[in-house]
């Protein structure tokens, strides 16, 4: 059963997909409706999940689960991963690419771009510890909440592509 993240407890589970475009107003509704509807619906092993979807910071998909009423299954996950694919076909664009990096543009903008091109920008001086990255490996919705969607590369897995090993500048 579908219901707004802000009724679902800290402790709920989050799956976070972000596009590597930019969506229109009309591509963003149809997602988010598309979803919604999604969880209007979904089950695990036939018990309701009560589950919410949110559009955040202009590029990201966020589905959360309340697994103390029931938890998600494999199966469930699959069926909303495959529900995300059929999403991605339907609007031409990227949502399950896991390799994508995500970051704050100097105007503000949203980038994403594959690991090896961060890891270049950062090579270049582009990008550095202190560049403020999305992270949608958090895992509960306590950390959205807390803001631990958008950090300084220093404070994430994203520090790994931006260190630069002893001796180089």
């Amino acid at each position: 059963m579908s219901v707004p993240l802000r009724e679902l407890p800290d402790t709920a589970r989050l799956w976070i997909y972000g596009t590597d475009r930019p969506l229109s107003d009309g591509e963003r509704e149809a997602l988010v409706g598309d979803l919604r509807a999604f969880v209007d619906v979904w089950t695990a092993h036939g018990a309701a999940l009560r589950a919410g979807v949110e559009w955040v910071e202009g590029r990201f998909a966020v589905i959360a689960v309340d697994e103390a009423s029931a938890p998600a299954s494999g199966c469930s996950i699959d069926a909303m991963v495959r529900r995300l694919a059929a999403l991605e076909a339907r609007l031409a664009c990227s949502l399950l690419d896991g390799t994508r990096v995500f970051y704050r543009g100097e105007s503000g903008e949203i980038v994403g771009c594959a690991r090896a091109a961060f890891r270049a920008r950062a090579a270049a001086g582009q990008v550095d510890d202190s560049t403020a990255v999305f992270d949608p490996t958090i895992e509960t919705l306590a950390e959205l909440r807390a803001g631990d969607l958008e950090r300084p590369a220093s404070r994430s897995w994203h520090r790994r592509l931006v260190d630069r090993p002893a001796g180089r500048s």
